[in-house]
């Protein structure tokens, strides 16, 4: 086995911290602040480019890929582009939800032409390949879904970052358990790059990685999802699975919101991490805990590829069953802060 691969990661780790460091930097001149608002757990303004430094990164990591050029990289990289360049104007002059969907869903509806008709079944036991008419816009929302996900969820400092570590680390290893060496390097390489970055937005974050960091990572997880389903390296809920900390926090939150008649394009602070450090835990110990379940879900996911189909539903289920202790722990903490609040009055 060739070590290329592999130092070119190591080297897009460390462009990622280098280059975190230099965006933060007082003299940087493409610094941009990231001023408390309502939906902010930070109270001091903090950069928020250091997606520039994840996308340096994973460039790097990915030079020790053996690239062939192609028309579907064509589509996929110009749709990755686009997101990236739209995102970096919106965090320097800011943009209005509505063109930011558009953008998403052409660039979601792009690579979904290329990978729905490949996308297979969703769940233990189903292996079917979906060749409805409904595919492709099926596909796009799932891609705009985990733009927009993605971004929601980076709120709280350390937090992104390790989730692509644990979530395009575990995508890395199901690749080299499938025997797909080019996937496993790819997603390698991501999580390579997000690490170099993380080391300087673990709390207390120096950095933030903004927009262009969070919306690139949530469109390259799904994309990749699809793909290692596509290849068969993996099912796709299994991929989904991995990442399930971001996802069940967003789509739980964004439900029940939706339930209650808020508009979903407001700012907040309802989504569950940010729950648990207004109940009082500081943002290492939540973001720690979190890592811990980034590292069960990421076990869960290894641990049933290649069980069986009872298995399969056995670790959703305990899985599901986790989640739904959380969520009460949760509202226990905010239970518990509100009566010390009083107490103290």
């Amino acid at each position: 086995m060739s070590l290329r691969p592999f130092l070119m990661d190591a080297a897009g780790a460390l462009v990622a911290w280098v280059g975190a460091r230099l965006l933060a930097h007082p003299r940087n001149p493409w610094r941009i602040l990231d001023i408390p608002n309502e939906r902010s757990l930070h109270a001091q303004p903090v950069p928020r480019t250091g997606g520039l430094a994840i996308l340096g990164g994973a460039m790097v990591a990915s030079l020790g890929e053996p690239w062939t050029p192609s028309p579907a990289l064509a589509v996929i990289m110009g749709a990755l582009c686009a997101i990236a360049l739209l995102s970096w104007y919106d965090d320097r002059r800011g943009l209005s939800p509505r063109l930011r969907l558009i953008v998403h869903a052409a660039a979601a509806l792009a690579v979904a032409a290329l990978l729905a008709p490949q996308a297979r079944g969703w769940l233990p036991g189903v292996d079917a390949v979906m060749a409805s008419p409904l595919a492709i816009p099926f596909v796009a929302i799932f891609l705009v879904w985990w733009i927009n996900l993605y971004n929601f969820m980076d709120g709280m400092d350390g937090f992104a970052g390790g989730m692509a570590v644990f979530g395009f680390g575990t995508l890395s290893l199901l690749g080299h358990r499938a025997h797909d060496p080019a996937f496993a390097e790819v997603t390698l390489a991501v999580a390579s790059a997000a690490f170099g970055f993380t080391v300087s937005n673990f709390p207390p974050a120096r950095l933030f990685m903004g927009d262009v960091g969070a919306t690139v990572l949530g469109f390259l997880a799904g994309i990749l999802i699809l793909v290692g389903s596509a290849r068969g390296d993996f099912p796709l809920w299994v991929g989904l699975v991995a990442f399930s900390p971001f996802l069940v926090d967003a789509t739980v939150t964004l439900l029940k919101r939706a339930a209650r008649g808020e508009r979903l394009s407001h700012a907040h602070r309802e989504h569950y991490y940010q729950r648990v450090v207004r109940a009082g835990f500081s943002h290492r110990q939540t973001v720690l805990a979190e890592y811990a379940l980034m590292a069960i879900c990421g076990l869960g996911a290894y641990g049933a590829v290649g069980a069986s189909v009872a298995a399969q539903w056995a670790i959703i289920a305990a899985l599901a069953a986790l989640y739904g202790v959380l969520a009460a722990l949760v509202r226990r903490w905010e239970g518990h802060g509100q009566a010390s609040g009083k107490a103290a009055r």
